[in-house]
């Protein structure tokens, strides 16, 4: 009953989206840090799930619909840029990577979190 009426539905909503988020994150950190540097602890990806988590929630709006001169289309490509550059800078920071290293490692975390959303958006039908 708390998720569906009152002041605390979209806050508990929110919230409850961000964790969602947060973990697929994570989890597909996880799976390309082990791809690519070999045996890592998963507590790193952890850690870094929810930066890319939380700039994706604030700035997704942009890419549904156009806000100020940003047309949905270019929404969608800052959404992905600003998503990318705050996933590479907590993943430089976190593991610890040179300049190129975390640069590969971002695009794999990019590619497996496309891959695993994709896969997992027409297997529960929201496509």
């Amino acid at each position: 009953m708390l998720l569906q009426t009152g002041i605390a539905a979209p806050i508990v909503a929110t919230i409850a989206i961000f964790l969602a988020v947060s973990v697929f994150y994570a989890l597909t950190l996880h799976l390309a840090a082990t791809f690519f540097l070999g045996d890592v602890p998963s507590q790193k990806a952890a850690t870094v799930g929810p930066v890319p988590a939380i700039v994706s929630i604030l700035l997704g709006r942009w890419g549904i619909e156009s806000v100020a001169f940003i047309s949905a289309e270019l929404g969608v490509l800052v959404v992905v840029s600003a998503t990318l550059l705050a996933d590479g800078l907590a993943i430089a920071r976190t593991y610890r990577l040179d300049r190129w290293a975390t640069v590969a490692l971002t695009l794999l975390h990019f590619a497996f979190a496309t891959a695993l959303g994709i896969s997992l958006a027409n297997l529960l039908g929201f496509v």
